[in-house]
């Protein structure tokens, strides 16, 4: 199976030794990726909605470069640093993704204690090209 690392400016850089993603064949794996607007790398002014927002259009990308999209998504799982965003996030995800039950990936969503740079969400996502 051909393996290839893939790199966009239309998400953040990678801030460690990993890639902003990696295609293995026919699927697409994410590494994790928040609210940070791929330009300043810095993060986005607001709170949960607009993190989630600037997270997903990162995934975006990150998922264009390798060849899929959003659509193709199998596979989201989301970490919360407060549970209580959950429906601002859903509220969010749901405008990403749609209401079509056939086309809905599978999804976990957990809390955590904390994420890099305090971020309030972080997201990844394994998708088939």
């Amino acid at each position: 199976m051909t393996r290839s690392n893939i790199t966009t400016d239309g998400a953040p850089a990678a801030i460690g030794p990993y890639a902003q993603g990696v295609r293995v064949g026919n699927l697409v794996f994410t590494a994790g990726q928040g609210g940070l607007d791929p330009v300043t790398g810095q993060i986005v002014p607001g709170g949960i909605r607009e993190q989630t927002a600037r997270t997903l259009e990162n995934l975006k990308a990150v998922l264009e470069a390798g060849g899929s999209s959003l659509g193709q998504a199998i596979k989201v799982t989301v970490f919360l640093k407060d549970m209580n965003d959950f429906a601002a996030m859903n509220a969010v995800y749901a405008s990403y993704f749609g209401a079509d039950s056939d086309a809905l990936p599978a999804r976990t969503t957990v809390e955590v204690a904390r994420l890099p740079r305090n971020l309030l969400v972080e997201i990844e996502v394994v998708a088939e090209v």
